[in-house]
């Protein structure tokens, strides 16, 4: 419990009065991804965890399952009044009855990065940052620090498929975190090792113009510790203003960066390749997750585990058992009629590397993209892109947006999407037509029983939802 108290010191929070009982923390927006590592990091070493989410999810059901007390309507009457620390996500609103009694009567209440700021305090800590890549990346890179034995406290932004969670613990003083922009969060960290996947625009509600959120990466690489190492992909637009006292890039097949996939043969959804470096070479790297982005991805992940210093054939037995993340690539349906995969991709980059990796590796099907866009702001800023990438389907299918923490913004819907694509198969729809007009295509199509269809959902919103109900469409 001392590790505990010393983070409570680092908050300004006092200790519990009674030294019998376990301190208790409470969580505002317990369900979300990043307050889950969180709550679940605390349960881990005998914290009293509790907290409030808007709705129940799997992810909810595992915490509740790990003795975590959560409850799902905002009433004070259901909330810990003995809480030493509340943490709360921005995705929590203002005039949310629970926060706005934590703050009227002095409890300390915190952001979820002021939280993981003071655990990773006194640590070795590799970041990852990235507007996209970072979670795939952040999970590739603690399982191999896991499975090796070298050991690692992991905080992630998704769910590795290996574990069946986004936390795990380690005796070894070593965290893998998962480095948010979002609202400047990851100047909060000191990493020891840093990787920058991308710095495409996103957040400009936040950051207001593109220059100033890449300003922000190049901040974020300057809370790199001394003799630090930073490891960029190749051809970032600021690249050059990125510091870091050892500086590498990476990138897919360009041998122009410090390291570099070659040999790459695809089968059946998996790679076989080789990682090539100035001084060292690692071969025969096999992945079994889908999408030549992943390859790159791996990359990083690769040279972090190789700057430990893991044994080559550690680092492969790794990557040979890696399962992906949930909504990574994830294969829902997988057979030679038919492929559903589902994915989080949110930004327009992110639905280009998806579904280019998908159509290359199933190239004799016709691709059906359903997405649903996240945020008001960010389909305004980026209506354009989204219209130009979801042209690459041969159907696309777009649900309403996602509103998360949003109000709505008048004229701008999914039409504003719809109305900048070319493609003559493309439709709106809400979330309960969806399944009744795939249920009637399939119907319409069961002699071929959809026979050459790669099916593709994708979106940050609540369209995992829909996975379950689309799986059993096309399987039953």
């Amino acid at each position: 419990m001392n590790n505990y108290n010393n983070i409570l010191k680092s908050l300004e929070v006092r200790p519990a009065e009674d030294a019998s009982s376990a301190p208790s923390i409470y969580f505002l927006g317990i369900g979300g991804i990043g307050m889950s590592a969180l709550a679940r990091y605390f349960n881990s070493i005998g914290v009293k965890v509790s907290g409030y989410d808007k709705t129940i999810t799997p992810l909810t059901k595992q915490l509740a399952s790990e003795g975590i007390i959560i409850h799902f309507e905002d009433n004070i009457g259901l909330i810990d009044k003995a809480a030493q620390l509340v943490v709360y996500t921005p995705a929590v609103p203002k005039n949310h009855k629970e926060l706005n009694y934590y703050q009227q009567n002095n409890y300390k209440v915190v952001k979820r990065s002021d939280v993981l700021q003071a655990i990773t305090n006194s640590s070795f800590n590799i970041c990852i940052a990235g507007t996209h890549g970072k979670t795939t990346i952040s999970t590739m890179v603690a399982h191999i620090l896991k499975y090796s034995g070298y050991g690692c406290n992991a905080f992630l932004g998704g769910i590795a498929v290996n574990y069946n969670s986004n936390f795990w613990g380690s005796d070894n003083n070593v965290c893998v975190v998962e480095a948010d922009e979002y609202d400047r969060s990851f100047l909060k960290l000191s990493p020891d090792v840093a990787i920058i996947s991308s710095m495409d625009a996103d957040h400009l509600d936040i950051y207001g113009t593109a220059e100033n959120m890449e300003q922000a990466f190049i901040d974020f690489s300057g809370k790199i510790k001394k003799g630090g190492l930073l490891l960029s992909k190749l051809g970032l637009k600021r690249n050059d203003g990125l510091k870091g006292d050892t500086h590498l890039t990476y990138h897919l097949q360009n041998d122009k960066s410090d390291v570099y996939a070659a040999n790459i043969n695809m089968h059946n959804g998996s790679y076989k390749f080789d990682v090539v470096t100035k001084n060292w070479v690692l071969k025969n790297v096999v992945l079994n997750m889908g999408g030549m982005h992943n390859i790159e991805n791996l990359l990083a992940a690769i040279m972090v585990a190789h700057h430990l210093q893991i044994q080559d054939e550690k680092i492969v037995a790794a990557v040979n058992v890696f399962k992906g993340v949930k909504r990574r690539f994830e294969y829902i349906i997988k057979t030679d009629k038919l492929v559903y995969i589902d994915d989080y991709a949110h930004h327009p980059e992110e639905l280009r590397a998806l579904i280019t990796g998908a159509k290359k590796l199933f190239s004799n099907k016709k691709c059906i993209v359903i997405f649903q866009p996240h945020l008001f702001s960010r389909t305004k800023d980026l209506a354009e892109g989204f219209a130009e990438v979801l042209d690459l389907a041969d159907e696309i299918i777009l649900l309403p947006i996602y509103p998360a923490r949003e109000q709505p913004i008048e004229g701008v819907t999914s039409e504003l999407v719809l109305n900048g694509m070319h493609s003559e198969s493309k439709m709106v729809i809400s979330k309960e037509d969806l399944l009744k007009h795939l249920t009637q295509e399939k119907e319409a199509h069961v002699e071929e029983g959809y026979e050459g269809t790669l099916i593709i959902t994708a979106g940050a919103g609540d369209i995992d939802t829909l996975i379950a109900p689309i799986k059993e469409i096309f399987t039953t």
